[in-house]
């Protein structure tokens, strides 16, 4: 089992100093992993519907300065030699394919083999926009053939691609992943996201929260899990060859205790009942977690991960 941490992508705390005292806190207490998330710039004004509040409005503070997730992971891998960095997730269509593939490879190579990529398809068309993407409708789309066209680049010695998006062929792609080919967790709840896990991914990544899909319930989890493998049988694939992992936006205490249909609701109370959680969720099959720690202060979030480390992660492993 693994669990990991936030590291500061945007807000107060992205300045280098703050960034590598988290990473390599993290690092010292023995979280397996960090994750980074992932916009490129932020619209003024979204009428895109954002899928983790209940609102679907994009949180208040989500204007706050911003890291470009890519440099920032390379950044990590610099100042640390165990931890592993989790794009969480990356927004697959932002990036051109054959670049991206280079730059994730070249992440992995430098590192020693410490990437993990989390992707998804993206939420928001003004930001499609903004940056030039291709179209947003056909973003799923685009996602599959770019994620076929890194695998492709890290796995073959004489690699080739005729997509609807990508062509190349007659090229040298060295050095490849130190990884035989990087692990990609598949964000996202929704019925597309779970066919994309069924087809290529090597884990489910869900966040329990997610009002239209909701996954915060052990039932709701457990069943959901359940679709998962049955699509990917049928989509000619093991389904021991998924992994499950789950993604935490707070720590203890952020939410208080909750019901849902009379089952208590993943990940709200105290220390004790994020224990129980992740004891119930590995029972079933979830070999990651991760979970957000982030205070009002560098000082702040050393505390709330120390102290998750000494009152959740110590009482689990």
């Amino acid at each position: 089992m693994q669990i990991g941490c936030s590291a500061p992508t945007s807000g107060p705390l992205i300045g280098p100093d703050s960034l590598t005292r988290v990473a390599q806190e993290a690092e010292m207490l023995g979280y397996d992993y960090v994750t980074v998330s992932d916009h490129v710039m932020i619209p003024t004004s979204i009428a895109s519907r954002y899928p983790y509040s209940d609102s679907g409005e994009f949180p208040s503070g989500a204007a706050a300065e911003r890291l470009e997730q890519l440099t920032a992971a390379t950044f990590i891998a610099a100042s640390t030699s165990k931890l592993r960095i989790v794009t969480s997730v990356m927004v697959v269509p932002h990036r051109p394919a054959v670049l991206t593939a280079k730059i994730l490879a070249t992440i992995d190579y430098l590192s020693k083999g410490r990437l993990t990529l989390g992707i998804g398809a993206g939420w928001c068309e003004e930001e499609f926009i903004a940056i030039g993407a291709l179209p947003f409708a056909e973003r799923g789309a685009v996602t599959d053939e770019f994620m076929m066209v890194c695998k492709e680049l890290w796995t073959s010695d004489a690699p080739k691609f005729d997509g609807k998006y990508v062509k190349f062929k007659d090229v040298l792609f060295p050095p490849k992943p130190v990884q035989k080919s990087i692990p990609i967790w598949i964000g996202g709840e929704s019925g597309p996201a779970m066919r994309r896990t069924a087809k290529y991914g090597d884990a489910w990544y869900p966040i329990g929260t997610n009002p239209q899909f909701p996954m915060d319930t052990l039932d709701r989890f457990k069943a959901g899990a359940a679709k998962l493998r049955g699509m990917t049988e049928k989509a000619g694939r093991d389904p021991k060859a998924v992994s499950l992992a789950y993604r935490v936006s707070s720590n203890p205490e952020a939410q208080p205790k909750g019901t849902v249909d009379g089952q208590r609701k993943l990940f709200t109370g105290g220390a004790a009942d994020f224990a129980g959680d992740i004891k119930a969720l590995r029972d079933i099959g979830v070999t990651s977690f991760d979970f957000g720690m982030f205070g009002p202060s560098l000082s702040a979030t050393i505390d709330n991960m120390r102290k998750f480390r000494d009152d959740v992660v110590a009482k689990v492993r």
